[in-house]
């Protein structure tokens, strides 16, 4: 068990064995949640979740629609492509 204190600013230092197995990096923006008998420390999320409907279109006329020909074509392309690069 690792243990760190608390300074007189309120600042922890979470030790570098942690930091390093959750790949925390300086800068990191951490939530804390009130357990009741602790806190608990988790990455705040890079964007704030969403539903489905609140972004479906949010593309559209940006990018033209595929046919399932063109779809085809190009997953066709990509397998060879990969299969020349793996002999």
């Amino acid at each position: 068990m690792k243990t760190t204190k608390l300074s007189s600013k309120g600042q922890v230092i979470i030790p570098k064995a942690f930091r390093s197995t959750h790949h925390w990096e300086p800068g990191l923006e951490l939530m804390v949640i009130d357990t009741g008998d602790g806190l608990l420390l988790k990455p705040k999320a890079p964007f704030a979740p969403s539903e489905l409907s609140e972004v479906i279109g949010m593309f559209s006329g940006k990018v033209a629609a595929k046919t399932d020909a063109q779809i085809e074509a190009a997953l066709l392309q990509d397998m060879r492509r990969k299969w020349r690069d793996s002999n």
